[in-house]
């Protein structure tokens, strides 16, 4: 992953990641997150989104979802701020395309699926 596209996450996502104390407490210092570490989280995200989501979506670039009224993963995360949908995960996300099961991502796993997401946006 690009440097340029991992400070993009990192100021997107730094807030869901750390929790807010632990950004307050960091805010006079400078808090970097090295590639192998977000190459770590991108992963754990995208299994995440394996074990969850993909027998629906797609999760690649350019693969097509295996149903086909559910968008892939690189147009969801166009259409939606991955705030908006970090709150949507956290309450059970009740449907996307009309035969979705409900979806209750664990409160430690969203910002890892997340992460996975905001690696899907183009640089």
């Amino acid at each position: 992953m690009p440097v340029r596209t991992m400070s993009r996450f990192m100021v997107l996502l730094l807030p869901l990641l750390l929790g807010p104390l632990l950004v307050q407490r960091l805010a006079a210092q400078e808090v970097e997150i090295d590639s192998s570490s977000m190459t770590a989280i991108v992963a754990i995200g995208e299994s995440i989104a394996e074990e969850n989501c993909g027998r629906c979506h797609a999760l690649g670039q350019t693969d097509a979802s295996p149903h086909k009224e559910a968008p892939p993963f690189r147009v969801v995360v166009k259409r939606y701020r991955l705030e908006d949908l970090a709150e949507s995960l956290a309450e059970g996300i009740v449907t996307g395309h009309p035969d979705m099961p409900v979806v209750a991502i664990k409160e430690d796993e969203i910002d890892a699926f997340l992460t996975y997401l905001g690696s899907l946006l183009p640089d």
